[in-house]
């Protein structure tokens, strides 16, 4: 089978993408794969390097990765991808719409505001909010353009160091709790993650740079868990999820609050979903087939 590794892109996030698809390069079983590497440096690559590859294994984040843009396109091309679909994709990356839609399903979610222009900051919508904050893009990943505000004084230049990195940015209420995350590969929950970051908060560095977080696998008592389970699940079908995704939580006082759910996670040295499966006995290369062995049989496409 030609697996076609897709990395790279066009977003901000085009390290991490690198190094996901370097990870995932090196613990595909050769026996089993014909991997086929596809770095993406104009969006046109993949017409002319996708061509002929059986499955497009997805190792990309952000923009023209996360958010359903490439997902089409190969649907258009008839080439099955790993997975969430293109409409779960997009509305995952879109995390004010994602809110709205974990609210209508009764969960909870920290309060937030999402600001189209520097007129939107000065109107007053953000007067009802205390400090701290978390100020960040809409649609974005790896907690790029994330900052932890503190007081009035920083919030100006979080809010436009967020717009650069994208055309909206949400303003969050902070949920001081204990910091937790629970994948869900193939419909089977994976051990939950527990994230302490050396940060202020789980920051770009302290996700990729080795030492720089303590992640350990977490047990809680049956009613926790449950709860958090539950979240998580309920998380995943209101997002339409597919194949595997990450859920992002924050637990504050025993509850559950859904920060946000990702389609295409980290698969690099330091990753949680591979950390997650390790602790269920799933090596990497394990990994890997599960995820390409569900996305074919979701896509109703065979090997």
């Amino acid at each position: 089978m030609k697996v076609g590794v897709i990395m790279g892109g066009v977003s901000s996030e085009r390290e991490v993408s690198l190094a996901t698809g370097k990870e995932m390069m090196a613990h595909l079983d050769r026996a089993k794969y014909d991997v086929i590497p596809i770095d993406i440096k104009r969006k046109q690559d993949l017409l002319e390097q996708a061509q002929g590859i059986d499955i497009a294994l997805l190792a990309l984040h952000g923009s023209f990765g996360e958010d359903g843009t490439i997902q089409g396109t190969l649907e258009t091309m008839g080439i099955p991808y790993t997975g969430c679909s293109l409409l779960s994709s997009g509305l995952c990356m879109d995390k004010d719409l994602s809110k709205r839609l974990l609210r209508y399903e009764g969960l909870h979610t920290p309060d937030w505001a999402v600001l189209r222009s520097m007129d939107d900051f000065r109107d007053g919508r953000l007067s009802s909010f205390g400090y701290p904050l978390v100020v960040k893009p809409n649609a974005g990943g790896s907690s790029i353009g994330v900052t932890l505000v503190r007081n009035e004084e920083s919030l100006l230049e979080a809010v436009n160091t967020a717009f650069s990195f994208g055309e909206e940015v949400m303003v969050e209420e902070y949920i001081r709790g204990e910091e937790i995350t629970c994948s869900i590969l193939n419909g089977e929950h994976l051990p939950i993650v527990s994230i302490k970051p050396g940060a202020e908060f789980f920051d770009y560095t302290s996700k990729y740079e080795p030492g720089q977080s303590e992640e350990q696998i977490v047990t809680f008592e049956r009613e926790t868990a449950e709860r958090i389970l539950q979240a998580a699940e309920k998380s995943y079908i209101a997002m339409k999820c597919s194949v595997y995704a990450r859920i992002d939580i924050m637990l504050k006082d025993g509850m559950p609050y859904i920060l946000e759910v990702n389609t295409l996670p980290g698969m690099t040295q330091t990753s949680l979903l591979p950390r997650s499966a390790q602790a269920a006995g799933i090596t990497f290369a394990g990994l890997l087939d599960a995820i390409i062995e569900g996305s074919l049989a979701v896509r109703n496409t065979s090997a």
